[in-house]
């Protein structure tokens, strides 16, 4: 007993401000390698290694576990690929022979054989038994380039993450904390490039109100870096009180899917440092499927997301669509997929979706998606967003949908989120707070009309060609 106590003490739980300040360094470590250029390099590779330290860490948890219960364990990764095997030795591979370990197809292990090289290696994971790690981990690493030159500086900054301690709960929570604001860094850097990430307070407004219940499977069919998930699986986490709640919310309740490889590799961790063991995250673009073939086994009980907007989608994407309703919009086509993905029974799906202003007056097509959401579903709520909620990177103003599939809509209400008094928009450094939503969550179950919210019947839009 002794002994293991001596073991405890030499690996303390690392505290928030040294777990900033380990990544920090990392981070100043990746700005000195010419391969790098800026951080839409640096987070990904850092995410990516990190994830590896990661997955080594619940592996000998699992190990572990399964010891006491006399089980065996099979790895999702083996030896030699393991973190322990060839990152976790402070000196071990390193310069040149660690970047073409890491970047080769075939290359020197650690152990001396020649083999696949690490990416290659994990890329060609094939899940069995039903074990579907293996399969996320492959996938994962499907889209991964190092772009690391230099192993010397790689081996450092491989060292300080293996100070990072994935094998306390605490430490985990700690790092979720971090790893967010790094995520925010992340949309900072990808607004250059047009994608534009939703900001946590509207997702934390929307999950309120959603208010998804254990049991139910929630959506965003675009995770981007799995903001909404990770904000439904800790609403829904609450809620898990026994061995079977925390199986169900652990494999039925979170379902995602993600386009690009950056995002998805950052949805993954982002969900995974939450807590949920094996995501259940698609790649590949969630509009590459005939809708009109989607049958109940496709439909869910709550979707939350904030669709791209102002993308266009080949000839290929939109025949998926109905003739009349086919169009190059993406928020247009995705607000389509999501009416189709909502169950109706036993109990009506409900849904929240942020789309750009011009949906609420667009004609034609756009005429035509919204008669049928009028006529289909209960469109009951549309929060309009201040101006500059997504500053500094777009001004389009934006609306939240809430609707259901409860009936028809009779009416709906529209309530304006307005700025805090004395300011004239939102800026990076100044961004919306969910504490500014605390008047429309009071006002949400008991409406009434006031200066902010009032309600239209819908027959009054239809005869307006649903503006």
């Amino acid at each position: 007993m002794a002994k293991k106590k001596a073991t405890k003490a030499e690996t303390p739980k690392t505290t928030a401000q040294q777990l900033g300040s380990l990544i920090k360094s990392a981070r100043d470590i990746m700005r000195k390698d010419k391969g790098l250029n800026g951080d839409l390099d640096r987070l990904p590779l850092l995410t990516w290694i990190m994830f590896l330290k990661f997955l080594d860490d619940r592996e000998k948890l699992g190990e572990a576990e399964a010891s006491i219960g006399g089980k065996k364990y099979k790895s999702a990764v083996e030896a030699p690929y393991r973190w322990r095997d060839w990152a976790a030795i402070k000196d071990g591979i390193t310069g040149d022979g660690l970047i073409a370990f890491v970047n080769q197809d075939e290359a020197v292990r650690p152990d001396g054989k020649r083999g696949p090289g690490l990416l290659a290696y994990l890329r060609s994971l094939q899940s069995t038994n039903g074990d579907r790690r293996r399969d996320v981990i492959a996938t994962v690493f499907d889209g991964v380039t190092n772009r690391m030159i230099s192993g010397y500086l790689m081996r450092d900054v491989i060292n300080l993450v293996d100070g990072i301690h994935f094998d306390s709960s605490e430490e985990i929570h700690t790092l979720a904390r971090l790893y967010e604001s790094m995520l925010r860094e992340m949309r900072d850097a990808a607004g250059d490039s047009g994608e534009f990430y939703t900001p946590r307070p509207v997702i934390q407004f929307m999950v309120a109100v959603t208010d998804p219940q254990l049991g139910e499977v929630v959506l965003d069919p675009a995770c981007g870096t799995g903001g909404f998930l990770a904000e439904a699986y800790s609403h829904l986490e609450k809620q898990a009180q026994t061995v079977q709640q925390r199986k169900v919310l652990q494999e039925k309740s979170i379902r995602g899917g993600e386009a690009k490889p950056l995002p998805y590799m950052l949805s993954l961790m982002n969900l995974l440092l939450h807590g949920l063991d094996s995501p259940a995250i698609e790649y590949g673009n969630s509009l590459a499927v005939k809708i009109t073939e989607l049958g109940p086994g496709d439909q869910v009980d709550v979707i939350l997301t904030n669709p791209p907007f102002g993308g266009e989608e080949e000839a290929g994407i939109r025949s998926n669509f109905p003739a009349d309703k086919q169009t190059s919009e993406t928020a247009l086509l995705f607000l389509q997929l999501i009416m189709r993905k909502l169950r109706s029974t036993p109990k009506p799906g409900r849904a929240a979706v942020v789309v750009p202003h011009g949906v609420l007056f667009g004609e034609g097509i756009c005429g035509r998606i919204k008669q049928e959401l009028l006529t289909r579903f209960n469109l009951h709520t549309v929060v309009r967003l201040p101006n500059g909620v997504f500053s500094p990177y777009t001004d389009i103003p934006t609306n939240i949908l809430f609707f259901d599939r409860s009936g028809t809509t009779d009416h709906v209400w529209y309530y304006e989120q307005p700025l805090p008094e004395g300011r004239k928009k939102y800026s990076k450094t100044a961004p919306i707070q969910f504490e500014e939503f605390a008047e429309c969550l009071a006002w949400w179950p008991k409406r009434k009309e006031t200066e902010r919210a009032w309600k239209v019947p819908a027959a009054k839009i239809a005869a307006n060609n649903y503006n």
